[in-house]
């Protein structure tokens, strides 16, 4: 069914709103998808806090039009999935790549993670990117370790001293 004017001015405007609380987004072609497949799909994307939208691409090139995803325009080219994560930018990637091992049909044409567009063949490093829990984890491994390894070494030195004292 055809939109009407107004119609496609709310699709941009919902996308703009997405486009705008997006950390990173992701454009694959899903020719070749069955409905139960974007079923599944979207609700993996979901359960990972990932919007995903089919939109024209028409509509699609408005509505990241001035954004931080602008550059990946020249992209939208065929029928298309999009994909937005929030603050964790590896999530839309992570996504569509764990659901393209099982699919086939749904090959990743472009993503960014800001400015810029990536190739597709960056999927996986952006897929690979850690999430914020992560992040923190190993944030705190690298701050705590140098001051475990001193305390290690403190107490050789006093085990040292009592042996050789006693």
């Amino acid at each position: 069914m055809a939109l009407n004017i107004e119609d496609k001015k709310l699709v941009v405007e919902e996308v703009s709103a997405l486009v705008a609380g997006a950390g990173s987004m992701v454009a694959a072609e899903y020719r070749g998808l069955t409905v139960e497949q974007m079923t599944q799909l979207r609700a993996k994307a979901r359960a990972a806090n990932v919007q995903v939208r089919v939109v024209k691409n028409t509509l699609a090139r408005r509505a990241v039009a001035g954004t931080k995803f602008e550059d990946m325009a020249n992209t939208f080219v065929g029928p298309l999935v999009f994909a937005f994560s929030g603050e964790e930018l590896g999530n839309a990637a992570r996504v569509f790549k764990d659901f393209a091992k099982d699919n086939k049909a749904l090959v990743v044409k472009s993503l960014s993670i800001g400015e810029g567009v990536l190739d597709a063949s960056r999927l996986d490093a952006v897929a690979a990117l850690p999430t914020y829990d992560e992040a923190v984890a190993k944030l705190l491994f690298v701050m705590k370790e140098p001051v475990a390894k001193l305390a290690r070494a403190l107490n050789a030195v006093k085990e040292q001293k009592e042996a050789a004292a006693a």
